[in-house]
């Protein structure tokens, strides 16, 4: 016998809110629905042409009656504005002790980078239990990273991060979809989110998984900071124009992240991923106040992985500015 489940999985913290406000919809658009067409076919039937219903005493209007049909699809809007804007507002606080993974989309696939180095393509393994942060990027067209069991989606933009967050609740496979048209082959651009207990994927982590993609630390894993370190420091040597006390032709970034810095010209910006990356790729966009447009362009140098590095790394920078 054929199975088609109605909804998928309620595998996230999110999918019991977001049913249940789907469900009150429902049912309050259903029974509207049955009681406007009752009532049309009620009057159709007592009004027909060769009925004999008394018509005399006909009335245009009734304020009592108008008052009750304006005033309780009205209280029905707002209880659904505010039930929404809950749960909306829930999707997108993300909390502090969140697990952040990179993901980069690319016609057609899912590009994934973990913290610890461990990097996957349509794959995602997380931690049962545990928040995680997704800071998304496109390298090319828009996508859509969404996952129904999860009720979460959320544009993926070329030049532009975005982030989404979930908490999961069961272990299991997922799926993971493109849900925005994004060429030929974006009915291809599916993927899966793997969720595991914690301890098993700590074990995954270090490689102990014969399906990982990943690399074991022993075997020479690079961590996103420590790629980006290496990035910043020797292969690039960011480090001559941004010295750590301020002496460079840079702004230091020591504990820069997440800060407000004022530009030239007057206005501020605050620190984060966008204000980065568009400062390596288009560094004179927003110049810090007191310092030269002398920075060069790593247009066509980078790739959105490196960038991610990058940003971990400046991200990991601690002490005062």
């Amino acid at each position: 016998m054929w199975n088609f489940p109605l909804f998928p999985d309620q595998a996230s913290t999110f999918a019991p809110a977001v049913d249940s406000l789907l469900a009150f919809l429902l049912v309050v658009t259903a029974f509207f629905s049955l009681l406007i067409a009752l009532l049309i076919l009620f009057f159709a039937i007592k009004y027909h042409h060769k009925s004999v219903a008394d018509r005399r005493g006909a009335v245009d209007s009734h304020l009592p009656l108008e008052l009750v049909w304006t005033a309780i699809p009205l209280a029905i809007v707002i209880v659904v504005f505010l039930w929404g804007a809950r749960v909306f507002y829930q999707m997108k606080t993300i909390p502090s002790h969140a697990l952040e993974i990179f993901v980069v989309g690319k016609q057609w696939m899912w590009k994934i980078q973990h913290p610890e180095g461990q990097r996957e393509i349509n794959t995602l393994h997380v931690p049962m239990g545990r928040p995680i942060e997704l800071t998304m990027i496109s390298e090319d067209v828009i996508h859509d990273f969404a996952v129904p069991a999860f009720r979460i989606k959320q544009d993926v933009l070329p030049g532009r991060y975005t982030k989404q967050w979930f908490q999961a609740t069961k272990t299991g496979e997922y799926h993971l979809f493109c849900n925005q048209y994004c060429g030929t082959l974006h009915a291809q651009m599916i993927g899966t989110i793997i969720v595991m207990t914690p301890v098993d994927y700590a074990h995954w982590l270090s490689g102990g998984d014969s399906e990982s993609t990943m690399s074991s630390p022993v075997t020479g894993l690079t961590s996103l900071v420590m790629g980006g370190n290496t990035l910043f420091n020797k292969e690039f040597n960011c480090i001559s124009c941004h010295k750590h006390d301020g002496t460079g032709q840079g702004p230091s970034l020591q504990g820069l992240f997440g800060r407000k810095v004022e530009l030239e010209g007057g206005g501020f910006v605050t620190v984060d991923e966008g204000y980065i990356r568009e400062s390596i790729l288009q560094p004179n966009a927003k110049i810090v106040k007191g310092y030269k447009p002398v920075m060069p362009t790593y247009q066509g140098q980078l790739q959105e992985t490196d960038i991610t590095q990058l940003l971990a790394y400046i991200e990991s920078l601690k002490g005062s500015p």
